[in-house]
């Protein structure tokens, strides 16, 4: 038996702690997400993009040629585009999750939905040759992932107990390290085409999350009891009062600050390591400063995740959090060398780690009310996704105003080099650092959480 028959205990506060299979099978699934929508951005986006415009699918070949700028910010408008889909589709199915009398249970339509929707969409992102259609079946992925995530996360609020939530929660970031590293070593070491790259983690995708729909249970909401439904009704739902619910807003604040902090430190490493660093082998690099990140993040993951559910104190590892971002930040801003890169890479692993699992039990402990549990935790996710969707074309256009203003707007040399390069990643990588420490003192106000 999968489901329950009752809506009695849907909106009250779980207290029985989910099993260790139940956890597995959470796990697993959230490995396959971040496969799936990880994978892609790394790598077989920017590849399909290159192709689309032209240019060298290599890399190295792109930042030799000077020729890197052009790409990058054709990803950060997909990105955008996407993002801004994902700013309606995290809380509309959320909502629409809360409301669901389906024999099934609220949530596992959505999971199932949105794990097809995801998949299909990228198996039709592999045969595009356009940028518009990169652009049109891209976002149709991301409204997949968010249609799955949104119902996933909010399995945290209906059923794990708040004593639990930190460790639960851990096993929604710890995968995504983890997910990132196995996804292009599979593409990178099988030698995949872009196109069969796509279809191998879109069939990852289905494998992975079969498992949670089959042993989770999801209690049924019965119709008398199901939230008024109207089009008035969810428009007026995307907006939750800072006034009225304080700590809900100071949360979602802190949110979008530290992800996009993450973001803006994370998504030009690659063209820092080439321009800024000057590094013979950047891809090289980059990979081991990812498996460095890795490390830290999962063990920082799980372990501040498990910490915060004994001492009860979720508030202190979110500080911690944001600061460690701050000072790997500020490590490569002031002391640009592979070396502290490396270190740079362990403390901004062990600072987002922490926060991906804490900030997440946290944010379950503020919603504003029991029965929107799905779209309220739509909005949050809404400040993970967005952040990183943009991060790509805002820290492109930060690094180009540094050139800009370091050259009086001198162009690429012979060599492929931005003449005042390490100007563009230092002001990139200082307005990371400030946007992590603004997104730790914004936790300060909250009172309903320690």
């Amino acid at each position: 038996m999968t489901t329950t028959n009752t809506s009695a205990t849907l909106f009250s506060e779980p207290i029985r702690k989910v099993p260790a299979r139940w956890i597995a099978a959470f796990a697993t699934a959230w490995l396959g997400i971040w496969m799936a929508q990880l994978t892609p951005i790394q790598l077989l986006l920017p590849l399909q993009i290159s192709d689309a415009l032209g240019l060298p699918l290599d890399v190295t070949e792109q930042i030799s040629s000077g020729n890197w700028l052009e790409p990058v910010i054709a990803f950060g408008v997909i990105s955008a585009i996407a993002g801004f889909c994902a700013i309606i589709a995290y809380p509309l199915t959320g909502a629409l999750s809360d409301r669901t009398t389906s024999r099934f249970g609220r949530r596992r339509p959505w999971i199932f939905v949105g794990t097809i929707v995801f998949a299909l969409s990228l198996i039709a992102l592999g045969l595009q040759t356009t940028m518009v259609g990169i652009g049109v079946f891209w976002s149709t992925a991301l409204i997949g992932f968010c249609m799955l995530g949104a119902a996933l996360t909010a399995t945290i609020s209906d059923q794990v107990p708040v004593n639990q939530r930190g460790f639960v929660s851990g096993w929604v970031s710890a995968p995504q390290a983890a997910g990132t590293i196995l996804g292009l070593m599979l593409v990178t070491l099988l030698g995949l085409t872009v196109l069969v790259g796509y279809l191998l983690v879109a069939v990852i995708l289905l494998v992975t999350v079969l498992p949670f729909l089959l042993i989770s249970k999801d209690a049924v909401l019965a119709p008398a009891d199901r939230p008024p439904f109207s089009a008035a009704v969810l428009l007026s739902g995307f907006w939750v009062s800072p006034r009225k619910n304080p700590d809900f807003g100071w949360t979602l604040l802190s949110r979008i600050l530290v992800n996009l902090g993450n973001a803006l430190g994370t998504t030009q490493l690659l063209y820092f390591l080439a321009f800024g660093l000057g590094s013979t082998a950047p891809v090289d690099d980059l990979l081991l400063l990812t498996l460095v990140y890795m490390v830290f993040f999962i063990i920082s993951a799980l372990g501040a995740g498990k910490i915060s559910d004994r001492i009860g104190q979720r508030k202190i590892f979110v500080y911690i959090a944001a600061y460690l971002q701050a000072i790997a930040a500020a490590l490569l801003a002031f002391v640009p060398d592979v070396n502290i890169a490396i270190i740079a890479a362990g403390l901004l692993g062990l600072g987002y780690g922490s926060f991906m699992a804490v900030d997440q039990a946290l944010a379950t402990q503020v919603l504003p009310d029991a029965h929107s549990r799905g779209k309220d935790l739509g909005i949050m996710n809404i400040a993970t996704t967005v952040p990183q969707a943009f991060g790509p074309l805002l820290g492109a256009l930060i690094v180009l105003l540094g050139v800009s203003l370091a050259t009086g707007g001198g162009a690429v040399a012979a060599t492929g080099q931005f003449a005042g390069a390490n100007a563009g990643f230092t002001a990139l990588f200082i307005a990371s650092a400030i946007t992590a420490v603004l997104g730790g003192l914004a936790i300060y106000p909250i009172k309903s959480v320690k």
